[in-house]
């Protein structure tokens, strides 16, 4: 890609964003993300399906720890190597596991190879969100009210993706296979990937003074926000934990799905009215009041007690949740080296991930023991503490932190 072009005068909300890279870049990057939503969902239900929920689980577990140990490694190859080659690579791989991974689970293989091929699955993601962010805020850069834009719209696909992902494949398994989810998202991933991978606006490898590999990528900002990206992940994963125990609880697990995807709806809407609004305000300021909006908004969580509750409580998280998440990678934006931008937003995308496996480690014994209440305090005290942390330390009168903006982003 020729390098970005900056606007300085240019219009943000729908407009401007659409003007940057066409209405085509948006449409194959939302199906590209699309398999990251149907994947997780769609290895449960297939072999849940055929083994059992247990030897789901554990399949599902190294998907998902698989796509938060490879994140970062492609997003860096994606810095150093362009988009295009490494994208292309990624997308062709992960089209040819996920296929082999059904397979081994027809065949009925042993525990041992579907978690490897889960794993292979998980490490061969191609990281269309974070690496789409990276291309978004390349071509916005000299405008920072359209870079908000930008990444605001970009993140609310990824809300998008994730009501239509597991929705799709609880149809698809009902309708058709339960196979057909996975075998879409190889499909998916096989072509709109490879449309996003040599779509023009594909970044080449990272240019400057020094080199993505001799770059520094850490700071104690990235540290902060990836502590956030964490708690945050760790907050979804217990109270998702917390309200399959209570739709178990109540004999009617399939609500469970329904219930969880309010929060998303509710997420998407708020992540719209940003782009179409994107307002003035300071990214830390909005990082400190939509975290603690959050918190509070999680709060309820320990007052349900059936399955209405349980979906106006996290429809009211929703709010808060796309908000917030675009203040966070707003900011990896403003603190990252431009050189390794794609693997500081993978990086953030794979401790969402991680918070959400760990936290879904710890609520699921717990409510099994206890309650869904246990789960959902558990959501509640990441989320306070994720607050404190806004509260303390995301402060523009402490620039050590590194919140402040690197010489050439978005101010």
């Amino acid at each position: 890609m020729s390098s970005p072009t900056t606007h300085p005068g240019g219009a943000a909300g729908f407009r401007g964003v659409f003007a940057l890279g066409g209405a085509a870049l948006p449409v194959y990057s939302f199906l590209a993300r699309l398999p990251a939503a149907l994947c997780p969902t769609g290895t449960l239900v297939l072999i849940n399906a055929r083994e059992g929920i247990g030897r789901a689980g554990a399949v599902a577990a190294a998907l998902w720890l698989g796509q938060a140990l490879g994140g970062p490694v492609i997003g860096r190859l994606a810095d150093r190597r362009g988009h295009r080659p490494v994208l292309l690579a990624a997308c062709t791989a992960n089209a040819l596991v996920l296929p082999a991974l059904v397979a081994a689970v027809l065949a009925g293989l042993g525990l041992p190879v579907l978690v490897a091929l889960a794993a292979a699955a998980g490490l061969t993601v191609p990281q269309i969100g974070p690496l789409s962010r990276t291309r978004w805020a390349g071509l916005a850069r000299g405008n920072p009210r359209l870079t908000g834009s930008a990444l605001s719209f970009d993140t609310t696909l990824d809300e998008v993706g994730f009501v239509v992902g597991p929705a799709l494949a609880g149809i698809l398994a009902a309708a058709v296979h339960p196979a057909s989810a996975l075998l879409l998202a190889a499909a998916l991933i096989l072509l709109a990937g490879t449309l996003f991978a040599v779509h023009p606006t594909a970044p080449g490898p990272a240019a400057g003074p020094a080199t993505p590999a001799r770059t520094r990528l850490w700071s104690p900002g990235l540290v902060l926000l990836l502590t956030m990206a964490l708690l945050q992940g760790a907050a979804w994963g217990a109270a998702n934990t917390g309200v399959n125990a209570l739709a178990a609880a109540l004999g009617s697990p399939g609500t469970a799905g329904v219930v969880w995807a309010a929060m998303a709806v509710t997420s998407s809407a708020a992540g719209f009215v940003t782009v179409a609004r994107p307002g003035r305000g300071d990214l830390t300021t909005r990082l400190r009041w939509t975290v603690v909006a959050q918190a509070l908004l999680t709060l309820p969580l320990l007052a349900v007690t059936g399955p209405a509750g349980a979906a106006l409580a996290v429809a009211g998280i929703g709010l808060a949740v796309a908000p917030h998440l675009i203040a966070l990678f707003g900011l990896v934006e403003r603190v990252a080296p431009a050189q390794r931008l794609g693997e500081a937003m993978t990086v953030l995308g794979s401790g969402l991930i991680t918070g959400q496996a760990l936290a879904a480690a710890l609520a699921g014994p717990l409510a099994a023991v206890h309650d869904h209440r246990a789960a959902f305090a558990v959501a509640c005290t990441a989320m306070t503490a994720s607050a404190a942390l806004a509260l303390t330390r995301a402060n523009r009168a402490r620039p050590p932190l590194g919140l402040e903006a690197r010489p050439g982003s978005a101010t």
